[in-house]
């Protein structure tokens, strides 16, 4: 089977087999990349360029959990707002007022490992319940939890930050 012939998208699915799509987005790259195409006219140099960076873009997006539920979201019309906080309860920004201290507060790799694995965790969480909901067409169920899990993905690029400290 040529690449021609072999469908250019994965499932359609926010659960979807990320090592699936990182053998697709090989396979097209491998064809696609602009070094292939070197010897051949200006115009299918400049396709191969496009198509090449359309293929970066895709597999960014679609293969990280969060960015994927974003994008589903506005493939429906859906979307999140930057900087409001008008869908969180006070509850749950307690929640990350405290996360977010004892981050400030950890004075070892260890206490920081900790937050980050309790992160993952919740991560992993909301991915499960993201999925469920996206599976049974809740929408706005969906966009709740993936303003949260954008918090929770904050959050564990500061564990990243104050990991790096350490070294």
């Amino acid at each position: 089977m040529s690449l021609v012939d072999q469908p250019l998208f994965v499932d359609y699915t926010f659960a979807l087999d990320t090592k699936k799509l990182q053998k697709r987005y090989l396979q097209l790259q491998r064809s696609l990349h602009p070094d292939n195409f070197s010897q051949k006219s200006v115009k299918e140099q400049e396709y191969s360029e496009s198509q090449s960076s359309l293929v970066n873009k895709a597999y960014k997006t679609l293969r990280k959990p969060l960015s994927r539920g974003l994008y589903m979201l506005e493939l429906e019309g859906m979307s999140i707002e930057e900087g409001t906080d008008s869908g969180a309860d006070a509850e749950f920004l307690m929640e990350l007022m405290e996360i977010n201290e004892a981050l400030d507060e950890a004075q070892t790799p260890e206490e920081t490992n900790k937050i980050a694995q309790d992160t993952k965790g919740k991560l992993a969480d909301l991915t499960e319940r993201t999925d469920a909901a996206l599976r049974k067409g809740e929408l706005q169920t969906a966009k709740a939890l993936l303003a949260q899990m954008k918090y929770h993905a904050n959050i564990e690029e500061k564990v990243k930050e104050k990991l790096s400290q350490f070294m």
